[in-house]
């Protein structure tokens, strides 16, 4: 049985999560996908990052990150991310703390001490436990899923520095994995960005551990899958524009 099951029947969780089951579906048909999905999926995967790493207080111009300008570290660290997400899938599934320490060392180089780099500070009985969820687990709605994952490792933070960014990776991973999002085009962190008062409110909220708190968490993530699907069509007619 889904131990994660109950949670759909929390109020309207279910509906909220159909609709952006809706819109990725709607938006990977998107015509610019056909010829130019490699291009589409690169700028998806900077836009990522470069929320993600604004969503730890690391703030700069697309263009600019796009152009090779910035050398924040911690933008740097998100790209790294962002690069090696694909040659994580795999092992994502079948090793997820190995995969967790990975990513760390990818998002905190020269952020943390290197003896830091892709230990956990905090919060091992808790990895454990969300390594079993995650290891082999075929069974929970891949949205579902990505959504606890992000949360449970955005709340504990059980690494030094940058942790934010290892989070909402391991939630890409797991949508690219479980096949939602198998190209990784879904800029869910563009999404937690432009609702950021939300996304940290219902991240609290969720920490509580009270249905109600869980059900604000659930009804953001959904609410940033769905806008992160719409950024697909936004670069979608960007591609077709330029060409």
């Amino acid at each position: 049985m889904d131990p994660l099951a109950p949670l759909l029947d929390l109020a309207d969780v279910a509906p909220a999560f159909a609709g952006a089951r809706e819109a990725v579906d709607a938006a990977h048909k998107h015509r610019a996908l056909r010829r130019h999905g490699g291009q589409v999926a690169a700028e998806a995967s900077l836009r990522a990052a470069v929320a993600s790493a604004a969503l730890e207080g690391n703030r700069y111009d697309l263009d600019e990150v796009r152009d090779g300008t910035v050398t924040d570290p911690v933008v740097q660290g998100a790209l790294r991310v962002a690069e090696a997400l694909p040659g994580l899938v795999d092992l994502w599934p079948r090793a997820p703390r190995q995969a967790l320490a990975k990513l760390h060392v990818l998002a905190a180089r020269g952020v943390v001490h290197d003896h830091d780099l892709g230990r956990l500070t905090s919060g091992a009985e808790r990895i454990d436990a969300l390594a079993g969820l995650v290891a082999g687990n075929e069974t929970t709605p891949p949205m579902l899923l990505a959504a606890i994952v992000h949360a449970e490792l955005i709340t504990l933070r059980p690494f030094a520095g940058p942790a934010g960014v290892v989070a909402r990776a391991a939630a890409r991973l797991t949508l690219t994995a479980r096949g939602f999002d198998p190209r990784g085009l879904v800029v869910v962190e563009t999404g937690h960005l432009d609702r950021e008062p939300e996304y940290v409110g219902s991240a609290g909220a969720y920490a509580t551990g009270t249905p109600d708190g869980v059900r604000s968490w659930l009804r953001h993530y959904a609410a940033a899958i769905t806008a992160g699907a719409g950024e697909i069509s936004v670069i979608g007619d960007g591609v077709l524009a330029a060409v």
